[in-house]
């Protein structure tokens, strides 16, 4: 289904089925959807975009939850799918609204079209909840607008956990919602700064991945009415600057259903606390907000943004455009019973991806129905609410959950002989096809320069489930991706020796940037975005601490379910009586070093850097609890481990060397055997070898140091031969991961190294350890 770029926004086009498509529209917000004062501040203009709707009314209410509308309009279609309606102020006053503005939407359509006689709780023009062409239109459910830059609270709240309110069905369609559901809020344009972007060339950054609550819920350092907010998280901002941190990633920021976290704490095993689950996608999360007046949350969030950008720290946000909240129907079996609450009672034919038929959805995310990326207004959402948070809010980049979604290239009714591209049904990622929403998204935006400068950074996380979702390597030149074959065969390679075949020149492929995934697409070594663990599995500490996943704990480390079986992880023999909590820790530090050491951009999970564990729980997602919580306060070890992080991003920050902006070449990085020999292909082929060294000539990056890196990948101790360093130099020490060095100065500072020696000299290393070097 193919249609040419149109900046004219009026045209449409038409694919091979017949089937209309919007087309592009010419600039950010073209439609001025959502809620806005005018410049006098003397009357509201509300825009909403409904394709299919049939009569659109407009509620306003004095206060978010619990009361009575107190005046509503009827808005009209003025084209493309745009209903309008422009209130005076003076008579919003004069309806009691004194105050903020709150607001929402009722909407008829061909499967409830509107009847004169209608009233809340009425059946009143009821034909069906969802008809043959998808519509789910219900009058009796008060609708969010999806462009609200703040929303009243979350439908479930500590005020009402009853569901059933917002659903359709037989049950339940005839109930009100008014007086529950989430309204949007009108807003003025902020005044508050977001503050001097960082400029920085990605390759050069170290992303930070935490939850903005757990950052400072439980930090003695933050004063307690700050912990856990936007406010809390920016008096961090020095703190993590000082461990070396350049980027700090935000899991899920929009709002999501969280409100109920705290109504049973200590026991409720189904909050929502990692925030995939999006209501809306401009609104800053009010649950994390000190000041949760209308604006509070908006300015709030601004100034934390502010806080980061004066410490040189960019803000990432974790995005999600492959699902909403509303999830799918409720039954496998019956399409009549889902969740409205905003976009499936506006337009549900726009906004998701029906399957055959158009009573059920397509799903590539688990949750129970695909956003609709390939709709051209689908997108436009997706398109204007990044570029708000960019523009207004001033985030520097974004993690796309479950990005392989957004690389679909069917829509609804793409399941035919006359839609070729999508010959799996209603799933097929194309990343060649211009109008996927990656491309779309790459078409609207500026990507920042390989150099640095002004732009965006975009990381894919490039999977999905089923179909062909798994898109490692598979994005288009502008777009970086989280490497979980990095992940994985870094962990194979550490604790799965014995267990699998391991292969070195894998692992050698990932030290260097992993070039079989992304130099093909143009792309560069900085494109790979390298972990060990990110929040969706077990810790790094646990990572080398746990035989496998530990979800059914009692609270605060669990209950939880799902999680994935595969893990790598060990526990370094502790359990059978091998190993010990000192070889953890060796484990980690290795893990960590390779993560820091490696050309790509390195993530780490916040509170890596002293060794936080879950217990083995890897999919804490519903743990908003002080175990989920980072903490300052540490053990010894964990105090040790700290600097040992520390230490190794400056010296990562120090070496041009091991941020290269293209691919190493021959005359850049050597590869050596243990003996000192060259690594050929005999050794790199033969499976059966667990030990690599490779130097790194600093010279050609403007590096004062040539670098010397050994991993012993063996069970028992191994000697490495150096090779020559450069002429007049001797090869010094910086840090051995070895059980030995445990101590506060595992990795020294710069002028501390310890000679070694030079062409010839031997070194051995113990088991499963890398050796760092610099010539000096």
């Amino acid at each position: 289904m193919k249609c040419p770029k149109i900046l004219a926004a009026l045209l449409v086009c038409v694919s091979l089925a017949g089937t209309p498509i919007m087309p592009t529209h010419a600039a950010i917000n073209s439609m001025t959807l959502g809620a806005s004062y005018n410049a006098q501040k003397t009357s509201i203009t509300f825009r909403v975009y409904s394709s299919q709707a049939t009569r659109m009314m407009l509620y306003l209410y004095a206060s978010g939850y619990g009361a009575q509308d107190s005046a509503n309009y009827v808005l009209s279609s003025v084209g493309n799918g745009v209903w309008s309606v422009t209130v005076p102020v003076s008579s919003i006053q004069a309806a009691g609204i004194t105050g903020s503005v709150y607001y929402g939407y009722r909407a008829w359509g061909p499967n409830w079209p509107y009847n004169a006689s209608w009233g809340k709780g009425s059946a009143a023009g009821f034909i069906s909840d969802v008809d043959a062409s998808g519509n789910r239109f219900n009058p009796n459910k008060l609708l969010l607008d999806p462009y609200a830059q703040e929303m009243s609270q979350d439908p479930l709240n500590a005020s009402n956990q009853n569901a059933d309110i917002f659903a359709s069905g037989a049950s339940y369609r005839n109930t009100d919602s008014g007086t529950y559901a989430s309204k949007g809020i009108v807003l003025a344009p902020s005044t508050q700064s977001t503050g001097t972007k960082p400029t920085r060339a990605q390759k050069d950054d170290v992303i930070y991945e935490v939850n903005v609550r757990g950052l400072t819920e439980q930090d003695t350092s933050i004063a307690a009415t700050y912990r856990g907010t936007y406010q809390g998280a920016g008096l961090k901002a020095p703190a993590l600057a000082s461990l070396g941190i350049t980027a700090v990633e935000f899991l899920p920021l929009q709002e999501t259903q969280n409100d109920a976290n705290d109504v049973v704490p200590n026991s409720d095993a189904n909050q929502n606390y990692w925030g995939y689950m999006t209501e809306d996608y401009f609104a800053p999360d009010r649950h994390y907000a000190y000041n949760k007046a209308a604006g509070g949350p908006t300015a709030e969030f601004q100034a934390m943004v502010q806080a980061f950008h004066n410490a040189g720290i960019k803000v990432y946000m974790d995005v999600v455009y492959n699902h909403t909240s509303e999830g799918g129907t409720w039954s496998s079996s019956d399409p009549t019973t889902a969740t409205i609450t905003s976009w499936r009672g506006l337009d549900n034919t726009t906004y998701y991806e029906l399957a055959s038929g158009n009573q059920y959805y397509y799903d590539n995310t688990g949750i129970g129905a695909n956003y609709n990326t390939y709709n051209t207004v689908a997108q436009n959402l997706i398109v204007d609410s990044l570029a708000y948070w960019a523009n207004t809010m001033g985030v520097d980049g974004f993690r796309f959950d479950l990005a392989a979604v957004l690389g679909n290239s069917c829509l609804n009714g793409s399941y035919t002989s006359a839609a070729p591209n999508c010959p799996n049904g209603g799933y097929n990622f194309d990343a060649a096809d211009s109008n996927v929403a990656i491309n779309r998204i790459l078409s609207e935006f500026t990507v920042r320069p390989a150099a640095g400068g002004s732009g965006l950074d975009l990381y894919a996380e490039p999977w999905a489930i089923g179909d062909n979702s798994y898109q490692l390597g598979g994005f288009p030149k502008g777009w970086s991706e989280w490497n979980g074959s990095f992940r994985d065969s870094l962990r194979q390679a550490q604790n799965e020796l014995g267990n699998m075949t391991i292969s070195i020149s894998q692992d050698a492929n990932d030290f260097s940037g992993s070039s079989n995934l992304f130099q093909a697409s143009g792309r560069a070594p900085w494109n790979s975005t390298n972990f060990i663990d990110v929040h969706d599995g077990l810790t790094l500490n646990d990572v080398y601490a746990c035989n496998g996943s530990s979800n059914a704990q009692a609270w605060p480390y669990g209950p939880s379910d799902g999680g994935t079986t595969t893990n790598y992880s060990w526990d370094q023999g502790m359990s059978a009586g091998t190993g010990t909590a000192l070889d953890q820790r060796r484990a980690a530090r290795t893990g960590m070093a390779f993560e820091m050491l490696s050309a790509g951009t390195p993530l780490m999970q916040g509170g890596d850097e002293y060794l936080r564990t879950l217990q083995c729980n890897n999919n804490a997602y519903n743990l908003d609890s002080t175990a989920n919580w980072l903490t300052n306060t540490w053990s010894t070890n964990q105090s040790n481990f700290y600097t040992f992080a520390q230490r190794l991003i400056a010296f990562r920050e120090a070496h041009p060397a091991l941020r290269p902006a293209t691919w190493y070449t021959s005359s850049q990085v050597a590869w050596y055997q243990p003996s000192g020999a060259a690594a050929t292909s005999s050794y790199w082929n033969n499976t059966s070898n667990y030990s690599i060294a490779y130097t790194i000539n600093g010279s050609s990056f403007g590096d004062a140091n040539s670098i010397y890196i050994a991993y012993n990948g063996w069970s028992g101790s191994v000697t490495f031969t150096l090779p020559a360093p450069p002429t007049g130099t001797n090869w010094y020490r910086v840090t051995d991961t070895c059980n030995w060095n445990d101590g506060v100065n595992t990795f020294v500072t710069p002028g501390n190294e310890t000679l070694i020696g030079g062409s010839g000299t031997t070194y051995s290393q113990c088991n499963q350890s890398l050796l760092l070097l610099i010539s000096k």
